[in-house]
């Protein structure tokens, strides 16, 4: 099985996001936070799932709320480099 590295920007995009969750309503956050980890545990059972969007990055959906994991495959070290966390209504050139 694959393992991932959150990457210092996907990081903070987490971290905003769960934030502004939280101040929306208490406990949202945490079930942003669950959705996220439910879409990554997906993505290391099965990180070719996902087509190519832009060289060699992937992008999951989350189910629930409205985002995107942006990631990349190293398959030789069986790692997944999540570099985003990115909202879908957010320019697509932040990414």
């Amino acid at each position: 099985m694959y393992t991932y590295i959150l990457l210092p920007k996907g990081y903070q995009e987490l971290i905003d996001a769960w934030e502004w969750y939280e101040k929306i309503k208490e406990g949202l956050g945490d079930r942003f936070r669950e959705e996220i980890d439910v879409s990554l545990q997906y993505i290391l059972q099965n990180p070719f799932y996902f087509e190519i969007k832009s060289r060699e990055f992937r992008e999951a959906t989350t189910k629930i709320f409205p985002y995107l994991i942006v990631y990349k495959v190293v398959e030789e070290s069986k790692l997944v480099l999540v570099v985003s966390i990115f909202h879908s209504s957010r320019n697509p050139t932040y990414k």
